[in-house]
Order: structure tokens, then sequence, then C-alpha cells
């Protein structure tokens, strides 16, 4: 049964709408998780916002984006994003990023004592 050109734009458009937020998303192959870092550091900086909040986590040596969960699985899992502030002291495990050098993805990270599992 051919469709008609209304049918085939409805549909196209469709397709779009639902396919941008997932290329929009970085994907966590992006990541390389045959190596584990353990960053010790201080927030320089938060952005709480979806799809996932981040840190800027000034270590030793340089300054790290640290991508965490969205904050809505932080905050279930008992660490609000907004408990974490400017300056205070966080270990973050996770993978490196593949393609940016200053770049991981935080499986566990450790605030004020308490240890939060992110995935």
């Amino acid at each position: 049964m051919p469709y008609s050109r209304r049918q085939v734009l409805l549909g196209s458009a469709a397709l779009l709408l639902f396919a941008a937020p997932a290329l929009a998303h970085h994907g966590w192959g992006s990541y390389d998780a045959a190596t584990v870092l353990t960053l010790d550091g201080v927030v320089a900086e938060i952005d709480p916002n979806n799809p996932h909040g981040e840190l800027r986590l000034k270590t030793a040596d340089k300054t790290w984006t640290v991508t965490l969960s969205p904050p809505a699985r932080m905050a279930a899992r008992g660490k609000p994003i907004a408990d974490i502030k400017v300056g205070d002291k966080v270990v973050a495990v996770g993978y490196p990023s593949r393609s940016r050098t200053d770049e991981m993805r935080a499986e566990r990270l450790t605030h004020n004592g308490f240890t939060v599992e992110l995935r």
C-alpha cells in the first residue's frame, strides 16, 4: 500500500523529533571503561542541569570536567547535587573521555564522607 506524501512527511518529522535528543547525547561509548581514574580535588564550578550534572574539579595537575549522573538520580541515591558547593573537596572515580584529555565520566563520587554510586 503506497503512503501519501503527507504520511511520509509526518513520519519523517516524528523520526527527527525523537532522534534529536539521542544525537545530542554524547553516549557512554565515548569514555574508556578499561581505564579507571581517581580524581581528588576541589570543586571549582558546578553545573546542576540535566541531562547530566557536571563539576569542574581542580586537582593537583589540572582542572577536569567530571560528568555526573542526572541530578534526580543523585538525589534519589542520597546526594543531591545542590549539596555540593564550590570549594568543597570531592573524590571522583570513573572513566576518562576518549576525545577530551580533561574530561571523565564519574561512576562514584565521595563528598563530605558520603559515597554515592552514580550509575
